[in-house]
């Protein structure tokens, strides 16, 4: 059993490690007789989705909260991924906080920097610095039924926490790939999310491996520096120009001066984006006319005839993620590129070697190979009722109900959860949908004097079977393999339809669908 230490009102006060109090902590002691902070939520991460829920606690006036974060600096995924060339590629004025807008954003598509010192800045000006716990990477987090709490073990301290909020999103853990002899090669190897700057690429002869969101942004900025560059695609994305461009100085100012006008330019290119969604769910036609415009830009940007079959997609268009380049193309035109399209069959200690026989000499493999999304490995830190692990609860599909909650796992909710990605929007207005949810929930458990909220599994179970049945016609469905689609070749990370249908499903929270216990 824990006994109450110190009382809300004397409560002890520590250090962060950035030259602020931390926020006051209940100490509790455990039976073999430790010392253990006890919060009222504990969450995880400090990306858009960590951060954002918060901010949004904080400003509601909750201030009973950690937010347990394994690195030493706000960002998530926008601190670990610093690859050159490393950008958004949505608008800068959809991806930021509704309630923190950025009028100094300096480019169309901001860049990694950018987005890594907005999220500070916004740590700092609303006061979460406090309450992070640096360098306290997840190891457990166990649900005790005899006390109704999270017990949460870290890297650097131990917790108990009666609300447990995951916000460390799905592209957190990079995916290496699983060739033959991979791990005998002798050269320099990593992935594009643990970018190696120390690392010298010039006049190396380089081999990287997939051709997604990351590579098309760091192959045009390394090639001028490499001898050779051999880029082995497995499939053809779909490349659209991006147009990106300088924001004025003057247009900074007038959104400084005038924030209504930035409000009116997010508003118009949300609905612009959101648009693209009738294709890619009611109607696959719609997207004809993007599909005509990206053959286009291939057939204007690759002269070679050979080159252009190599990077001519056979599926439809948005099966895959849409990329978006300026410069992508004119760098595969250049004489040290080489882009080969037979599979690897294995590595050497100095070479990759296709299906084909060729073997390929290289000094540096660098994994362009995505992240596990679908097959999340801190989902088996997390045990829910019974000592169930998360990990186990998904072993057929991860499933959530609103992408929020998962039966078995009370006191729980998951931000950017299973049916909540996006292939056409902002993701920051789904997460901002989900803690205005949650926030929903908690207010719910006060006015009901609840210990305990959990989704029904009956309730979670038709959510889901909902989920899958909208998926069957969208274009996600059209028979290319993505990384949306789990082992099973479901679609469980997709929201099948408008943005603006979510956000109207989680405005308010409905306490019918769960057990709430006192």
């Amino acid at each position: 059993m824990f006994q109450v230490f110190a009382s809300k009102d004397a409560r002890k006060r520590r250090s962060n490690g950035v030259g602020e109090s931390a926020p006051e902590e209940t100490l509790r002691e455990s039976e073999d007789g430790t010392r253990v902070a006890h919060m009222r939520v504990a969450i995880l991460g400090t990306g858009f989705s960590g951060l954002g829920m918060a901010i949004r606690l904080k400003r509601s006036g909750e201030d009973d909260f950690v937010v347990i974060e394994r690195a030493s600096d706000i960002g998530g995924t926008w601190r670990d991924n610093t690859y050159p060339g490393c950008a958004c590629d949505i608008p800068s004025h959809l991806y930021s906080f509704s309630f923190a807008l950025n009028p100094r954003w300096s480019r169309m598509y901001s860049p990694q920097s950018e987005i890594r010192d907005y999220l500070r800045a916004c740590a700092k000006r609303f006061g979460i610095l406090p309450h992070i716990w640096w360098e306290s990477e997840l190891l457990d987090a166990s649900w005790s039924e005899e006390e109704r709490r999270w017990h949460i073990q870290t890297s650097g301290r131990e917790l108990t926490a009666d609300i447990l909020i995951l916000g460390n999103g799905p592209l957190c853990e990079p995916s290496l790939p699983q060739i033959s002899g991979i791990e005998d090669f002798k050269g320099t190897l990593f992935h594009s999310a643990r970018w190696r700057h120390d690392y010298d690429l010039a006049g190396k002869r380089v081999g990287v491996i997939g051709t997604g969101a990351s590579a098309i942004q760091f192959v045009p900025r390394i090639q001028p520096q490499v001898a050779h560059l051999t880029l082995f695609q497995r499939t053809p994305p779909w490349v659209l120009p991006r147009m990106d461009h300088d924001i004025p100085a003057w247009q900074q100012r007038l959104f400084r001066i005038l924030p209504l006008a930035q409000r009116l330019v997010r508003t118009r290119m949300y609905w612009e984006r959101e648009l693209t969604a009738l294709g890619m769910v009611y109607r696959q036609d719609a997207l004809k006319s993007g599909a005509d415009i990206a053959s286009r830009y291939l057939e204007r940007s690759i002269l070679d005839p050979a080159l252009r079959e190599k990077l001519t997609p056979r599926y439809a268009m948005g099966c895959k993620r849409i990329l978006l380049s300026d410069d992508f193309y004119r760098a595969l035109n250049q004489p040290n590129i080489e882009v080969v399209t037979e599979g690897i069959r294995e590595v050497r200690a100095h070479s990759i070697v296709t299906s084909d026989g060729i073997e390929h000499e290289v000094d540096t493999i660098i994994c362009g190979t995505g992240f596990h999304v679908t097959d999340t490995e801190f989902a088996r830190h997390i045990h829910g009722r019974d000592g169930l692990a998360l990990a186990e609860a998904w072993r057929e599909g991860t499933h959530a109900y609103l992408g929020t909650s998962v039966a078995g796992f009370p006191n729980m909710f998951l931000l950017i959860g299973p049916n909540t990605g996006l292939g056409h929007n902002s993701m920051v207005y789904m997460i901002e949908s989900q803690i205005s949810y949650i926030l929903g929930c908690l207010r719910s458990m006060r006015r009901r004097s609840a210990r305990e909220v959990e989704i029904r599994p009956g309730s979670e179970e038709r959510y889901n079977e909902e989920m899958q049945r909208r998926m069957q016609g969208t274009i996600w469905s059209s028979g290319c393999k993505s990384w949306y689609l789990d082992a099973r070749g479901r679609n469980t990370t997709i929201w099948p339809g408008f943005t603006f249908e979510f956000r109207h499903r989680t405005r308010r929270f409905d306490p019918r669908p769960y057990d709430l216990r006192a």
